[in-house]
């Protein structure tokens, strides 16, 4: 069985979480792991159940991956319970690249910083070792969702790891090491390489720096995310992560818009 997209149909949550736990049918524990964490049901027997599957050997894609274990951790990350952080730490040694890869992308989004030691460990080697495994579209290690990872938990020695990899030859890989150093030295240059992306030929990159400069809060790429050629769509939803970021960090007492804010706002407004 390979990650497949499946189409969303009527489930309670019991349903899901008894297909999860007794299904032998590997299509409806993978669709129950991802309807758990989209549904965000986060209770105690969800979390043993998703962590269950996180160690499932029957779920396996024609490359020898696991499918259910993949989605068990994106469904984790959504969850919000950093109980599970040990669970997912444990993950970054799995012998599948894309469970290393769910698992970092998780462990990222519940904020806890205590598994950096082992993020930063699938960073040695540096850029040297980070090259394309033969026969496959992917690098040694999921590079960009660790950077990326490191970044948004702040981990601030891991900033010495990360700078090689600005350079690298992937541009995903490129762009996430702007985006974390970014949020790791707060030093403009990064960001602005991200503005440049936006600039570039190919639509998916572009896409990418358009949710990282979102991401980071950038205030400043605010007219280069306006004029970028993607989707109106998602350059609201770039421009929304700038403002959630400026007011976060300007509160005003009388609650009045900043210029800058409103400025941003107007080209929202053309947007729509």
């Amino acid at each position: 069985m390979t990650d497949i997209e499946i189409t969303s149909e009527s489930l309670t949550k019991e349903e899901a979480i008894a297909n999860l736990q007794q299904t032998a049918d590997p299509s409806l524990r993978y669709y129950a792991a991802w309807w758990l964490g989209r549904f965000r049901v986060d209770e105690p027997v969800v979390i043993d159940a998703l962590e269950a599957a996180l160690e499932d050997t029957d779920s396996r894609s024609p490359d020898g991956g696991y499918p259910l274990r993949r989605n068990a951790a994106r469904a984790l990350g959504k969850l919000g319970n950093t109980r599970v952080v040990p669970a997912l730490t444990r993950c970054l040694s799995s012998d599948d690249y894309y469970v290393r890869e769910a698992a970092a992308q998780a462990l990222a989004e519940l904020g806890d910083a205590q598994c950096a030691p082992d993020l930063l460990a699938l960073l040695d080697g540096g850029i040297e070792a980070a090259t394309q495994v033969p026969g496959k579209p992917h690098l040694t290690q999921p590079y960009a969702a660790i950077i990326e990872a490191l970044g948004m938990l702040r981990v601030t020695e891991a900033i010495a790891a990360i700078q090689p990899f600005i350079d690298h030859e992937f541009a995903t890989v490129k762009n996430a090491a702007a985006r974390a150093l970014y949020q790791l030295t707060d030093d403009a240059q990064y960001a602005d390489r991200l503005i440049t992306t936006l600039q570039g030929h190919s639509l998916q990159l572009r896409r990418s720096a358009l949710m990282d400069l979102g991401a980071i809060g950038y205030l400043p790429a605010a007219e280069a995310i306006a004029s970028a050629l993607t989707e109106n769509s998602l350059k609201l939803i770039a421009m929304k992560g700038l403002m959630d970021n400026h007011l976060a960090c300007e509160p005003s007492r009388d609650l009045e818009l900043t210029p800058r804010a409103i400025e941003v706002m107007q080209l929202m407004d053309g947007l729509l």
